[in-house]
């Protein structure tokens, strides 16, 4: 029987998963620990948001995978004091039981063992880390139809804070990437007004269209290992530090990818004179000459 998942050692010798039936490498070129870093924790300012904010900080954790992500921050986060929510989302836990037969080479996951096999099987723990009360939620599921199902039904997932977008690439999982789930995510956002600030790895046309058609503040993001920049989106214009400029739009009007998906269909068109339209009235650029 073929494996599901294998273990790649990259360049610089860490060692990540590798996704068979997917063709796709969980954290590649850098790997999972300075991706969760330099990606999501220091990107996010998750530190410094927390130590400024009084309440539960919630963390989305879109795409749980082999639990990279999430750890990462927990370990940078402990000696806090406060109370952190974490809310992670797969259809599956078959990768994060793979890397926790291999945690010699995924050395993240050492002393985690056992609180991740909790939270797989129990779905939930709470527990302490120095001063920093974790709550740790997993959900199972199709996260497009999660998040419709909350917005219709609220109560099981409330607004983030902070937003760790790690779903596959919109080539090979179009439907995390479509519009209308953009707008779903926006709309939850928008229920009790959270500032909050979703980072991902891709810098594509077509996803930074995307997130503005849907309501955000986008900006250019940090690098990560060869790519020379990732994306920040956020409900609030001062969660975003570089926010994408007139030279940026110029460049997306004429890109051969950069109408947003309508349908969970991987399709590469320009831009629609109607998204640019909609795009010139945004907060962010309605104020620039074009």
């Amino acid at each position: 029987m073929e494996n599901k998942f294998v273990l790649k050692k990259l360049e610089n010798g860490e060692y990540t998963v590798y996704s068979v039936s997917d063709g796709e490498t969980f954290h590649p070129k850098i790997g999972p620990v300075q991706e969760a870093r330099q990606l999501y924790l220091n990107q996010l300012n998750i530190r410094d948001r927390i130590k400024q904010y009084d309440k539960e900080f919630v963390i989305w954790d879109v795409g749980l995978g082999a639990a990279a992500n999430p750890l990462i921050i927990l370990e940078n986060i402990s000696d806090l004091t406060a109370t952190v929510a974490i809310y992670s989302f797969d259809k599956t836990t078959e990768p994060l039981w793979f890397a926790l037969k291999n945690t010699d080479q995924l050395t993240y996951l050492k002393g985690w063992e056992e609180t991740l096999k909790s939270l797989i099987n129990h779905g939930q723990i709470t527990f302490m880390k120095n001063n920093l009360n974790v709550k740790w939620k997993y959900i199972e599921g199709d996260f497009p139809t999660l998040i419709e199902r909350e917005l219709n039904n609220p109560g099981m997932i409330p607004a983030a804070n902070a937003i760790l977008y790690d779903a596959f690439s919109p080539s090979s999982n179009p439907e995390m990437w479509t519009l209308k789930h953009f707008k779903n995510i926006h709309s939850i956002l928008a229920r009790t007004d959270v500032p909050c600030s979703l980072a991902t790895y891709s810098r594509s046309t077509l996803v930074r269209v995307t997130l503005l058609m849907a309501g955000f503040y986008v900006g250019t993001g940090a690098p990560i290992g060869e790519k020379e920049e990732t994306t920040i989106a956020a409900n609030k214009e001062w969660l975003i530090s570089r926010p994408l400029n007139r030279r940026w739009l110029m460049r997306a009007k004429h890109s051969t990818s950069a109408e947003p998906l309508e349908k969970p269909e991987y399709i590469q068109k320009p831009m629609s004179k109607f998204t640019l339209e909609a795009l010139l009235s945004h907060p962010q650029f309605s104020h620039l000459p074009i």
